[in-house]
């Protein structure tokens, strides 16, 4: 994650700790993939390994079918975060910033939990980190663009859960530690990538990250 240039918050050049996400958090998604809305918030992890950048492109595996862009809000965390209430839970994020939830939606419905689908290399484009400063969090709005043409649009007061909400909860699951990301849902509008497309996510307080679709026959050797 790279830190936006005119910002005083977080240190954000390495990866993440670990990246926290949220599913169905939006109801007019859960309704376009067939889903239900959860009871509580639906967590799940994605891979430090799976971050890239503005830029890097989005790498199709072979075999796995459909792979979607998801574009969201994500939160970097600034401090220690362990059960804490949804009324002081803002006090413990240092930046916002963009995020495609890249997912292999085939493989996501064949194994019946997300880890494979949402944890490839290269599906988790992360862009510039904004510092939350004077960000109201109930006024951010997240937009993707598909070469150009929007694909989605919502803003946070669109949740299913607050972002308030979300980090309380996660916070009682697990310790959140300085660096880690939440991720917290996306939109109603996902769809297919193909490789030659460029898929941007953008936030209303400034952060984006734009990437280009490679792959779906072969993937470039690691290293």
């Amino acid at each position: 994650m790279a830190e936006d240039s005119g910002s005083s918050g977080p240190a954000t050049n390495a990866r993440p700790g670990k990246i926290v996400c949220v599913g169905r958090n939006y109801a007019d998604h859960a309704a376009e993939l067939g889903g239900t809305v959860p009871q509580e918030p639906l967590v799940f992890l994605k891979p430090p390994s799976s971050v890239i950048g503005a830029g890097d492109p989005i790498r199709r595996p072979p075999d796995v079918g459909r792979v979607d862009f998801e574009g969201e809000i994500g939160l970097v965390i600034s401090r220690r975060c362990r059960r804490v209430s949804e009324a002081d839970a803002w006090g413990y994020v240092g930046g916002v910033v963009a995020v495609n939830d890249v997912t292999a939606r085939d493989l996501q419905r064949r194994d019946g939990q997300w880890t494979r689908a949402k944890g490839l290399d290269t599906f988790c484009p992360v862009g510039n980190v904004v510092d939350v400063g004077e960000v109201e969090p109930d006024e951010l709005a997240v937009t993707t663009r598909v070469n150009g043409e929007v694909r989605q649009q919502a803003s946070a007061r669109q949740m299913v859960f607050s972002l308030h909400r979300l980090l309380s909860h996660i916070s009682h699951v697990m310790t959140l530690e300085p660096g880690d990301l939440v991720v917290t849902g996306t939109p109603e509008g996902v769809g297919p990538l193909s490789a030659g497309d460029v898929v941007e996510v953008s936030l209303s307080c400034g952060s984006s990250v734009s990437n280009p679709v490679e792959g779906g026959d072969t993937l470039a050797p690691a290293g």
